[in-house]
């Protein structure tokens, strides 16, 4: 049984713990990490997508962020984002590996299965610059069909357009555009 530290909007912890279905029922606030993979190829920025398996209960079968997860109760953001890299892709990372990129309440309301829920997420990104290839990573069978790197600037148009088949957001794509403008200075056009 999966337990949830409950949050407030604002991200702040209110001491209640919850089961996951229960916090996705109620719609309360609880945390989750978003790790992109990330690497400049020909002097543009691309990140690694992951293929969500058919069998999600959330957007099966859509394209994701490289790694996300929700945190468990107790987990620090830092914590729940290097877990879930090892469970998903089977990167064994340090903290210092992760370059933290800003917390974002997201909320999804929606249907899954003919099942209502609400998901209201504080929402931890990360970068994860070290070099990966994608034949070396170990895939986590239940959560993740498959990975391809993909450029930030067509990712930002896909999820501008709510294009089917990807569970990416705006929100975020904007979050990683502001964080990769002061990470990598350069021209705009050679960075994003």
């Amino acid at each position: 049984m999966e337990m949830f530290d409950i949050r407030t909007p604002e991200g702040v912890l209110t001491g209640e713990v919850k089961e996951r279905s229960a916090v996705h029922r109620d719609g309360d606030w609880h945390g989750t990490a978003h790790i992109w993979l990330v690497r400049q190829n020909g002097g543009k920025t691309e990140v690694l997508l992951q293929k969500r398996s058919s069998r999600k209960e959330t957007f099966p079968g859509c394209y994701d962020a490289s790694c996300a997860g929700h945190l468990s109760a107790g987990d620090s953001f830092a914590e729940g984002a290097l877990r879930e890299l090892e469970e998903e892709l089977g990167l064994e990372a340090k903290e210092e590996d992760l370059y933290p990129a800003g917390i974002y309440p997201c909320q999804v309301d929606d249907y899954f299965g003919g099942v209502h829920v609400l998901d209201r997420e504080i929402s931890a990104l990360f970068l994860y610059e070290k070099p990966v290839r994608e034949e070396e990573l170990t895939l986590q069978e239940e959560e993740v069909e498959g990975v391809c790197w993909i450029a930030f600037e067509r990712l930002k148009e896909l999820a501008a357009a709510g294009a089917p088949g990807y569970c990416i957001f705006p929100w975020e794509t904007d979050a990683l555009e502001e964080v990769f403008r002061k990470r990598y200075p350069g021209p705009a056009e050679n960075t994003v």
